[in-house]
């Protein structure tokens, strides 16, 4: 990287990864054979203060889902989302019982998903690992861009609910 910023974009996909190998999200292996591989790249992204100031810098591993097989690579890939108008109806409710509202951001969700299906993917770029250089990740669990990404995810987040509701 030849950029005024390199510095900063290293550290942003070094936390990127250390996010991925401490979930351990893959698993290197020997491509089985009949098998084939789905790429990924990096996307780099700028978050923004409100004054237009920078933030931080945020990289983030993508695999290239658009490749995946369906049927074979994915079956399930819907995710309950909140309409905005059951937020706002949430805020009102608050607004009117006088009740706090507590909002909260799950690092890395998409991570989290535990995968059902076998998917190989090719080691990205800039941290092929020596000597197992011809070797795939077989994903383990769910990383941006999988077709299954938002379904795994959610289904790791109820099973989480469910667990502390039990304690």
């Amino acid at each position: 990287m030849a950029s005024s910023e390199a510095k900063q974009w290293k550290e942003a996909v070094k936390s990127e990864m250390d996010s991925i190998v401490s979930n351990g999200t893959w698993v290197l292996v020997d491509l089985p054979p009949g098998c084939t591989t789905i790429g990924c790249k990096w996307i780099f992204k700028k978050k923004l203060k409100p004054n237009g100031s920078i933030d931080k810098f945020k990289a983030k591993l993508v695999a290239k889902g658009f490749k995946q097989k369906e049927g074979i690579e994915y079956f399930d890939t819907y995710s309950p989302v909140a309409r905005l108008t059951t937020i706002r109806v949430l805020i009102a409710l608050a607004s009117v019982y006088n009740l706090s509202i507590h909002q909260m951001d799950v690092k890395t969700a998409f991570l989290y998903g535990e995968l059902e299906e076998e998917i190989y993917m090719d080691q990205p770029k800039g941290f092929v690992a020596h000597g197992n250089e011809r070797k795939v990740c077989k994903l383990v669990k769910s990383l941006y861009g999988l077709k299954q990404a938002p379904n795994s995810g959610m289904k790791s987040l109820i099973k989480l609910f469910l667990r502390l509701a039990s304690l």
